[in-house]
């Protein structure tokens, strides 16, 4: 049985000296069989489940074999329009699942798995436990908190609310408060969590906008937890950020004493945001940052609707409407660079004519579903 690795190992190490040590990873093209536009692909946290949502109302959960192949393992109509987002929470709350649509709504879901008889003993199906319905329009995110913060919900609606619920019992999903209500005074269409736990850090989430309104110039506005008033309240605005942006990620935070954050609009960009000082105010005290664009790239040449990093927050994943998927990473001088691009047939590019590293062997497993997501969202617009 060792002798039978002992290639395998072999060609492991030769590929990651190839790519720069930094291995060899291969896309796979999955039938989906949504039957209109795949808006999203969220994995869990292991990166063994996957859920997609579509145009067709639906979510579907994917569940990863020994032998590397995704089968679907249960699909379920979630809305009554068209579903633009899913995510895991953390596995510690169970295998729950939260989805937001089009039809003003946001559903949190639980996988059952049978107990009581015979016939569906080790069977799961999915469960709705709760259809949170404050928005007054198409709730266009949704984003679980990091864990230490226990199980809470963020959603974000076109008419400029963000809003956060928690489930004051773990046990119990069918409760969820209403905590707070955040007016951005534009049209949200994507949110992210700061992931950061330090107790140096207060709960943070930026809000990405994709208002045309001419009066409406910058897109991307950071709200941060008070202590003292226990609201959110808006710490800093990105005013160089005046396109429509479709996503936005903060990076995990592994020890770093500033945080780093993802943008997704006509282009990739990466801003580093600095706590410089407590604003000391009757409201309490707001961190204020000095914030830094460190990388800009148009090597998509389009729209750019996903980012997305890795769990270190070293690399991160970004996909256009050119039908790649693209990675970009910083060296030890912070400069950033594409390190691997693929197609969404899983073939890589040739990197000739890209700008920085081109480095033919690294993709990302999910590029191909992944892939499906480019121009989805201009399906919004229309649906």
């Amino acid at each position: 049985r060792r002798e039978g690795k002992q290639p395998q190992r072999r060609a492991r190490r030769e590929a990651e000296r190839a790519g720069g040590g930094r291995g060899m990873f291969v896309a796979r093209s999955i039938a989906a069989d949504h039957r209109d536009l795949i808006h999203d692909v969220s994995f869990d946290f292991h990166g063994r489940r996957m859920a997609t949502c579509s145009s067709d109302q639906s979510v579907k959960v994917w569940d990863k074999s020994e032998n590397g192949d995704w089968h679907c393992t249960a699909s379920w109509k979630t809305h009554s329009g068209s579903v633009w987002r899913v995510t895991w929470a953390h596995p510690e709350f169970g295998q729950v699942l939260a989805s937001c649509s089009f039809d003003r709504t946001a559903v949190v879901w639980e996988e059952i798995v049978g107990e009581s008889n015979d016939k569906l003993r080790g069977q799961s199906h999915w469960v709705k436990r709760t259809t949170l319905v404050d928005s007054r329009t198409s709730v266009t995110d949704v984003k679980f908190a990091p864990k230490h913060m226990g199980l809470m919900l963020a959603t974000c609606s076109a008419d400029g609310v963000v809003r956060i619920y928690e489930a004051p019992d773990v046990m119990n999903l069918s409760q969820w408060s209403l905590q707070h209500e955040i007016s951005c005074k534009l049209s949200c269409s994507c949110i992210s969590w700061n992931p950061s736990s330090s107790r140096a850090h207060s709960p943070m989430i930026a809000v990405g906008s994709d208002d045309n309104s001419p009066n409406i110039l910058a897109k991307v506005q950071i709200y941060e937890y008070n202590e003292n008033t226990r609201k959110y309240a808006k710490a800093e605005t990105l005013m160089t950020v005046t396109d429509p942006v479709h996503d936005i990620a903060f990076a995990p935070n592994l020890g770093r004493s500033f945080h780093i954050l993802a943008v997704a609009t006509k282009d990739v960009r990466i801003f580093t945001l600095k706590p410089i000082r407590k604003e000391l105010t009757s409201s309490g005290g707001l961190t204020k940052f000095e914030i830094q664009i460190v990388a800009q790239f148009d090597n998509h040449n389009s729209q750019v609707w996903r980012v997305s990093w890795n769990i270190t927050g070293t690399v991160l994943a970004s996909s256009g409407d050119d039908g790649c998927v693209r990675l970009w990473k910083a060296n030890y001088m912070d400069n950033w660079k594409c390190t691997g691009i693929l197609k969404g047939n899983g073939s890589p590019v040739n990197g000739s004519s890209q700008q920085g590293m081109f480095n033919a062997s690294l993709g990302s497993a999910n590029t191909s579903l992944q892939n499906s997501l480019n121009g989805s969202a201009a399906g919004r617009k229309q649906s």
